[in-house]
This record gives structure tokens, C-alpha cells and sequence, in this order.
């Protein structure tokens, strides 16, 4: 048995509930990080090593961009865009010429965020207001058109958490405002293998080798990302976050008693064999 030692991120920025753990990497992801010793650096996805990780992961996908920019479009007034990250969806946001306030919780992504925006033009810039804030507890003192959750980060709030998210939203948001966000909607009938494993290339040259691991029972599934390519000597560092699943059956349920009402739906090319992305046009009702 390979005894791991695995060398752990301790950021204050993190919050400790979000602090990996090496023993709770599963299945091959595990094996793989147990095999490191203590070569073996594991980071949270949103810490300052994960942001980069994450960011450059984000550039991969711009479909759901497109179909939310399509609902943006008609609905005017200011968007909120909530858990922003390093701004994929907020750049495209403010390119339609709206005025938008990017909430974020990460320093690390905010950050991010600053150095993309000090490269674009001024005009676009000073449209954007960056707001360090937990998108399921938030008081801004304003309304908005809109406002967005992408990237199925809905999926990383608990039961509490959503509640939290559903009450703010609603006191942001305009009369006659729109919702709109994406969830993994899995498909649990026939969802394969407890483990899918797989190579991404980004824009950016770098490769990873992704684990995404996943039973029924367990309710969330984790990720763990490593190097494509992993040399002899030197850390290697690992990127995990585990987060949890969420149908979009159970989701719009919760958004009908939060008030909500489902506009349209949808759908996103799957992300594998397991996933069916889904995006959600809503308004509150009551």
C-alpha cells in the first residue's frame, strides 16, 4: 500500500470547510494522488492556484455564452452576474454595451478578473462594478434587468445555500426582470460507470487529465484535475472540488415554491456521457 503524504494548500482565503482533503479523492484520482507521495500538491479549484486552473478550463465551452447573451439581449437594464469568476461570462456581457456588476467570492478570481479587465477598453471597463460578495447572501441596494448564474455553479450551494440564493435574487431583481442559469441535469437512469476519466486541451496550450467520479447515492460528485502530462521529479499540483448534482427537475421545483416561474428551458451539449447542461429563463411570479 503507498502511503500518501501529500502536500496540502493551507490559504486563509479559502474557507476551512473548502480545504481538500487527500483521503476524500476517490477512485483512480485517488490512486493517482496516493502514487505522487509527497510530490502530490493538492489545491481547491478556487484557491489561488485552482483560479488559474479553473479560468483556463472556462475558455473551453462557449455555447452556453451564446444562448445566454441571446436572453440577455432582450431584456434591458443592468445585469448582475453572480459567482463571475474571472469574467467568462462578464467580458461577453459587458461587449453588449451593458453595464454589469461581477460578484464574486474569490479573491483569487477577482483578481483574475481585474487583469482582464485592465486590458480592455476603457469604454467597456468602466461599465463593470466587481463585487467581492457569497452569491447566496448579498444586499447590493439595487435592482437588475438581469441576473445570471452560468456554468452550472448553482451545483456548489447546499439546500440552505439555494435558499439564501433564491431570497437575494428575487430582492434584486427588477419588476419584470429575468433569471437565467444552468444546471447539470445527469442522467441517472443509465449513468455508466462510477468514474469517467478524460484529456482536456485549452486555448491556452495546457492539458489536463480529468476524473470526474459519481454515484447515485452519494448526491455530489468530485472533480480532480491533473497535469496531462506529469514529469519524473518536482510537485505536481492536483485541483479538486467536489460539488453537488443537481437535476434540473429538482431545481426547478425549488425555484416554483422560492416564487419562480420557468420561462424556457434550454439545453446544452452534453459534457460527456453523464451530462445534460440545461439553462433556465425565469421570472419571479409572487
Amino acid at each position: 500500500m503507498t502511503t500518501m503524504t501529500t502536500t496540502l494548500t493551507t490559504d486563509p482565503a479559502v474557507p476551512a470547510s473548502r480545504v481538500p482533503d487527500p483521503a476524500a479523492v476517490p477512485g483512480r484520482a485517488g490512486e493517482l494522488l496516493a502514487s505522487l507521495g509527497e510530490r502530490g500538491v493538492l489545491c481547491d479549484l478556487y484557491d489561488a492556484v485552482g483560479a488559474s486552473v479553473y479560468h483556463d478550463l472556462a475558455g473551453t465551452g462557449t455555447h452556453e455564452v451564446r444562448e445566454l447573451l441571446g436572453l440577455v439581449r432582450r431584456v434591458p437594464g443592468p445585469v448582475l452576474d453572480l459567482a463571475a469568476g474571472s469574467g467568462r461570462l462578464t467580458l461577453p456581457l459587458l461587449a453588449l454595451g451593458r453595464e454589469v456588476t461581477a460578484l464574486e467570492l474569490s479573491p483569487y478570481m477577482l483578481e483574475l478578473l481585474a487583469e482582464r479587465l485592465a486590458e480592455a477598453p476603457p469604454a467597456l471597463r468602466e461599465r463593470c462594478v466587481p463585487v467581492r460578495a457569497d452569491m447566496s447572501d448579498f444586499a447590493l441596494g439595487r435592482r437588475f434587468g438581469v441576473i445570471v448564474l452560468g456554468t452550472t455553479t448553482i451545483s456548489l450551494l447546499d439546500a440552505e445555500g439555494r435558499v439564501g440564493l433564491y431570497r437575494a435574487v428575487r430582492e434584486h431583481l427588477a419588476p419584470g426582470g429575468r433569471f437565467l442559469l444552468s444546471t447539470v441535469d445527469m442522467n441517472t437512469a443509465d449513468a455508466g460507470p462510477d468514474e469517467a476519466e478524460m484529456e482536456i486541451a485549452t486555448d491556452s496550450g495546457r492539458a489536463y487529465r480529468l476524473f470526474e467520479h459519481w454515484t447515485p447515492e452519494s448526491g455530489s460528485r468530485t472533480v480532480t484535475l491533473f497535469p496531462a502530462v506529469i514529469g519524473e521529479d518536482g510537485p505536481v499540483e492536483v485541483c479538486t472540488t467536489t460539488i453537488g448534482v443537481l437535476p434540473a427537475a429538482l431545481l426547478e421545483a425549488e425555484l416554483a415554491a422560492a416564487g419562480f416561474s420557468v420561462l424556457s428551458r434550454h439545453p446544452l451539449p452534453a459534457v460527456g456521457e453523464r451530462h445534460h447542461d440545461v439553462l433556465l429563463e425565469t421570472e419571479v411570479t409572487r
